[in-house]
């Protein structure tokens, strides 16, 4: 066991070093008009012309030094219209951010001292945040799909019938992975996804999955046969993008135990959002504080994705 520690020094953020940084509200809600104004100056609606703002005692609000018109920072946020202090909502961001495999609002309760419901609602808008529109530039990529949720009829058949279908891309060597639900798993709907994700001429490496024939059109396709008790063959394997499967099923039954398909994508997303950045080490919570400082990030989760089939 290796009892150093193993993230470098700069790329460490501890808990006493959010304590330090964000020790009450009104810190807290400096920090997110810093972010959305860098300059310091903002542009009055009633002057037409940027002045400098001071903060109105009492209120979430900032007043114009020249005719005292309020701009309020948290609009359009996540912390819009929000009862919960705000120190706790960044709290429930910095302990989502410094986990490798998640936190539940059951946890986030416990450790803040607010409802089951105040934590489970914060964690559904944090999550709201976390989506990313992304196409995959690596050279080489893996894809595969995966089942989620629903029981198992028998111990020894698997039935997919009462499961969610995820569909995942991955970069290899250090790259990103994007993981979004869909209707099924036939050729149209798997293949429609890798023209959209992925861009032509890739390597892409899959198993033997009968809705992946016909990738050789567009793509350097080459398949592991897993039936076969085949995993790897050379550099063909998809192992990359199994590893994220470990990642996501572990932590959404150790963790979540239980998440329905209407939510999925927005774990998926947070996942996600958590591996691509994992170069970042502990400096993640600072990219989710950015994020929810833009009001124009504040968006719904990717949809699910459908077999367009007239």
């Amino acid at each position: 066991m290796n009892r150093r520690q193993t993230i470098p020094k700069e790329l460490r953020y501890t808990r006493n070093q959010f304590d330090a940084d964000f020790p009450n509200d009104d810190v807290c809600l400096e920090q997110i008009k810093r972010q959305r104004w860098p300059s310091g100056m903002i542009c009055c609606a009633t002057c037409d012309k940027e002045r400098k703002h001071y903060r109105v005692r009492g209120r979430m609000a900032y007043a114009c030094d020249r005719c005292g018109n309020h701009i309020y920072p948290l609009v359009g946020t996540i912390f819009q219209k929000s009862t919960t202090p705000l120190r706790i909502w960044f709290q429930a961001m910095y302990l989502m951010a410094s986990t490798r495999c998640g936190i539940s609002a059951k946890q986030i309760q416990r450790e803040t001292g607010v409802t089951y419901k105040t934590a489970w609602r914060m964690f559904k808008q944090i999550r709201m945040l976390l989506s990313e529109d992304l196409q995959l530039e690596g050279s080489t990529v893996e894809m595969d799909e995966t089942y989620v949720g629903g029981r198992r009829r028998k111990r020894t058949q698997f039935d997919p019938s009462n499961k969610t279908v995820v569909v995942g891309m991955v970069e290899r060597k250090g790259g990103r992975v994007i993981a979004v639900i869909a209707d099924d798993n036939s050729k149209k709907t798997l293949q429609d996804l890798a023209h959209k994700k992925i861009l032509p001429k890739s390597v892409v490496f899959t198993d033997e999955h009968a809705s992946y024939k016909g990738l050789d059109v567009d793509y350097h396709h080459h398949r592991v046969n897993h039936s076969q008790g085949v995993y790897v063959v050379g550099n063909v394997h998809t192992n990359t993008i199994e590893g994220f499967w470990s990642l996501v099923k572990r932590g959404l039954g150790g963790v979540y135990h239980s998440v329905s398909k209407k939510y999925l994508q927005t774990y998926l997303n947070e996942y996600s959002f958590r591996y691509n950045h994992r170069a970042c080490g502990n400096l993640i919570f600072p990219l989710l504080l950015e994020r929810a400082s833009q009001p124009a990030l504040l968006k719904p989760s990717v949809p699910v994705e459908r077999n367009q089939t007239v």
